[in-house]
């Protein structure tokens, strides 16, 4: 299930679920990673230009200050980690700028979610404290969520290294921080529905929206694997 959007960009809902609500084009959150080069400007701009002529509202999650995460389970000490993330997360932020402006879109059309931004809100502290106690007590959702950060360290170890039990738990942390914005973005940001936008989903969100963990998306939140076709 899928559909063009102009001659830049498919969108392809994770489930009939995801495509209700993509058809109902409230909010989108677009999901803009640090540290991967698939965003540059121009990638951004296509996106962002697809998202504001479809949807009532955008916003953009940058996942900013818990990337340190993986660069801890990498083998960097926390202090380097954590200036690494709020760089390239402030640079990631700049692409924004940068991409809304050629557009010639108004800042504040399009907040960004940062972690400065979703520390400051309850729906999200909450979520978040759930997602740890899933993880805590429920072994399956635990271990769904140790996959998709093995999955992310895979990609950032030399080839044929395997990540070892102190590396994934470390860096388990950066998912269970993205978490709640595939759960339940409309209770963070304030609206009834939300699809959550993003290329490359691990497999563990496929298994998220076909409902099949301890945790379950909120009614209203949806998720589409979008990507430009350039």
């Amino acid at each position: 299930m899928s559909e063009r959007i102009g001659e830049q960009i498919v969108a392809s809902p994770l489930s009939s679920a995801c495509a209700d609500v993509l058809v109902r084009a409230e909010h989108a959150c677009l999901g803009i990673s640090p540290f991967n080069s698939y965003f540059s400007v121009g990638r951004i701009r296509a996106l962002a230009a697809w998202a504001y002529e479809r949807f009532a509202r955008v916003d953009f999650f940058v996942p900013d200050a818990p990337s340190a995460y993986t660069f801890e389970a990498l083998g960097y000490p926390a202090e380097k980690a954590a200036w690494k993330a709020r760089r390239q997360g402030q640079y990631t932020r700049n692409k924004i700028r940068t991409a809304l402006d050629a557009l010639g879109v108004d800042h504040a059309a399009g907040r960004v979610w940062g972690w400065a931004e979703l520390e400051g809100s309850p729906a999200f502290a909450r979520l978040h404290a759930e997602g740890r106690r899933l993880y805590e007590q429920e072994a399956e959702f635990r271990d769904a969520c140790q996959d998709a950060s093995e999955w992310v360290l895979a990609g950032k170890l030399p080839a044929g290294a395997v990540p070892d039990e102190r590396q994934v738990e470390c860096a388990v942390r950066y998912f269970l921080a993205e978490l709640p914005l595939f759960v339940d973005t409309p209770a963070v940001v304030g609206t009834e529905a939300s699809v959550f936008c993003y290329h490359r989903p691990p497999e563990v969100l496929r298994r998220l929206y076909r409902r099949e963990l301890a945790w379950q998306p909120a009614p209203g939140q949806g998720f589409a694997v979008v990507s430009s076709l350039n």
